[in-house]
């Protein structure tokens, strides 16, 4: 398992140091770019397997006490998400390969290895078992992720990328005050440790603590307030950047969040998660209907659906933080398919504006289908992986008598097929596109060779592939966050030492 657990954060890492010095030899970077983050993906799936067969496993870097070394723990809850996570970044990169060569595809030689530098940062935020190492993390993310965001130096990139970095510095900045204030109430920054002492400080340091770690990862997930830099963004960066963020960054936040306000038991601040989240399910239903391109409307999704996990997690129950494991499953490769065909839609049409494209399902129906599927997803409809996802949400509301914040996310459900079907009726089932927007998208088309379009519609078929998976094994899913969510809450398996004999897992966790 300690291989594992190495290779999913240091192979990704390797393949961008080896794309760096590969830059010029565009086949070779392509293939090491690949090879790492399928490595990396492909243990973090032995890992997911393992863990449900035989419990969580807790690896001490370096030998040191969990007090102050680096802790990297592979739990339920990690190995549940960190698969979905990797297999996105990988998909996006096959697609970026086959995008590079059109107007809209992002800088071929900083892609593949800052994609690589960003994997081991996701992969690290979800294994870590110290806020430390998950500041470290949050610091990868945001250096690769900057880069990503402005690297084609376009005035409108810069100025949104100045909104985001500000905002993600000042987290960053508060997640240092954090930690000092964690360290001096509870002596440790080990979060298995804190889950033992936190609950044990006064109610006033408990608050304290929870509320500003909330800040921190809420400016992460953007969830109201703190949702402004994320409108501007995300829609400025080419597609396959856009794809990993809509897909893992905000959704590293709440991950944040599940983990640390479930273990230390933040239980009080639940009435205030609950009123955020459905202001952050209405405010972003409502600002992706007043849109009128497509990855400005997905991009306020981004933000609405983040109230749905806010949700879960606010309930503090185990029905409500089952939901919120499996709505994050199942939002990461279904946000991330959809700027896919965003990105297919931008490279036919030229244009992602729905008041200059339309008629598109006849003249490219594969588009069409690639995009209905991920978007009745994420509307809820069933027998998609949303409709579960949201199940579970609102079940676990009904369950504990939170009828306002139910109504919201069944009001928030409705607006975002509204909006959905607005994308519908203005790319697809609307009439032909002007001559023009003809003429750009038959130069676009031009522009990419036919193995570069097979690469693009071959990752975006994988990825609605993916979200097709996910409905299909919703019960076996369900299952998992079930138990995941019962880890976070203290009903916890057999754990193993990383320095511990793997016999010892049939021993109640004891060597």
């Amino acid at each position: 398992m300690s291989t594992l657990i190495a290779l999913t954060i240091l192979a990704p890492l390797a393949a961008a140091s080896l794309g760096v010095l590969l830059r010029n030899r565009v086949v070779w970077r392509d293939i090491v770019t690949v090879i790492g983050l399928f490595a990396s993906a492909a243990s973090s799936f032995i890992m997911l397997f393992t863990v449900a067969d035989q419990g969580s496993y807790r690896l001490h870097v370096g030998g040191w006490s969990p007090e102050l070394g680096i802790e990297l723990v592979a739990d339920r809850f990690a190995t549940l998400v960190l698969p979905v996570a990797l297999s996105i970044i990988l998909v996006v990169e096959v697609f970026a390969i086959g995008q590079r060569r059109t107007a809209w595809g992002a800088n071929p030689e900083l892609t593949g290895p800052l994609l690589g530098v960003l994997t081991s940062g996701v992969s690290l935020a979800f294994l870590t078992g110290d806020l430390f190492t998950l500041f470290v993390a949050f610091e990868l993310i945001l250096v690769s992720s900057y880069v990503l965001l402005t690297h084609q130096g376009q005035r409108e990139q810069v100025r949104s990328g100045m909104s985001y970095v500000v905002m993600n510095l000042l987290a960053s900045t508060l997640f240092l005050f954090g930690l000092a204030f964690v360290y001096a109430a509870a002596g440790t920054v080990n979060m298995g440790l804190l889950a033992e002492r936190i609950p044990e400080l006064s109610d006033g340091v408990r608050l304290g603590l929870g509320a500003w770690f909330f800040v921190v990862f809420g400016t992460k997930a953007a969830v109201f307030p703190l949702f402004s830099w994320l409108p501007d963004s995300y829609p400025t960066a080419p597609t396959t950047i856009t794809a990993v963020f809509a897909g893992l960054l905000t959704k590293v936040g709440i991950y944040a969040m599940i983990r640390f306000h479930t273990i230390t038991e933040m239980d009080a601040l639940g009435p205030i998660m609950l009123v955020l989240a459905g202001i952050t399910m209405v405010i972003g239903a409502f600002g992706a209907l007043a849109q009128s391109d497509v990855k400005r409307i997905l991009s306020f999704h981004v933000i609405s659906q983040i109230g749905y996990m806010l949700m879960g997690l606010g309930l503090f129950s185990t029905a409500g933080t089952t939901g919120a494991i499996l709505f994050l499953v199942h939002h990461m490769p279904v946000k991330t398919v959809l700027f896919l065909v965003g990105g297919l839609i931008e490279n036919h049409e030229g244009t992602s504006s729905l008041d200059r494209s339309g008629g598109l399902a006849s003249r490219k129906p594969l588009i069409a289908a690639l995009f209905a599927v991920p978007a009745l997803s994420l509307a809820g409809l069933p027998p998609f992986s949303g409709f579960v996802a949201k199940f579970a949400v609102i079940s676990a509301g009904i369950q504990a008598d939170a009828v306002a914040i139910v109504a919201v996310a069944l009001i928030a459900g409705a607006l975002t097929l509204l909006s959905m079907t607005k994308i519908w009726l203005g790319v697809f089932w609307g009439s032909d596109a002007d001559q023009s927007d003809i003429l750009r998208s038959q130069a676009g088309i031009v522009s990419t060779s036919v193995a570069n379009r097979r690469a693009m519609f071959g990752a975006t078929g994988l990825a609605v592939a993916g979200t097709l998976t996910i409905s299909l094994f919703a019960g076996a899913l369900f299952d998992l966050s079930e138990k995941a969510a019962f880890e976070l809450r203290g009903d916890t398996p057999a754990v193993i030492d990383g320095a511990e004999d793997a016999s010892a897992i049939n021993n109640g966790g004891q060597p």
